[in-house]
């Protein structure tokens, strides 16, 4: 059985660094609801500046590091794909509701004929 591989923030700078953005994100919601009297554009651009600079504390460590290569990794995988076409898409499309629609009619079938079975035949309720 394999052990899963657990990431922990090691240095007390990092940790720092996190309980720093943590810190912001706190203030800036607080900022948020303090400027409520102070006009929406000074609310929001409380929230906006405080959620910013914690974004920029946060990708300076090593976790936000981490994050912004698996971002940079998963797009350029997404790059890699070889999207359909769009005949062959619409083609699937087509197949995938056809047979949504046989299934459903086959289900519907085998309902009302156990229906009929249990409850006409054996069991004698009639409706």
């Amino acid at each position: 059985m394999a052990t899963p591989q657990v990431q922990t923030v090691s240095t007390g700078v990092d940790k720092a660094k996190l309980a720093a953005t943590a810190a912001l994100v706190v203030a800036a919601l607080a900022a948020f609801y303090l400027f409520g009297k102070q006009g929406q554009l000074v609310q929001w651009g409380a929230l906006l500046l405080g959620i910013a600079a914690a974004a920029v504390v946060f990708f300076t460590s090593e976790p936000g590091k981490a994050l912004y290569a698996f971002g940079r990794d998963a797009w350029r995988e997404v790059k890699k794909v070889v999207w359909p076409a769009r005949k062959e898409a619409v083609q699937m499309t087509a197949y995938v509701f056809a047979f949504v629609l046989v299934m459903a009619l086959f289900l519907w079938l085998t309902d009302k004929t156990l229906e009929w079975l249990f409850y006409d035949l054996i069991l004698g309720w009639k409706k």
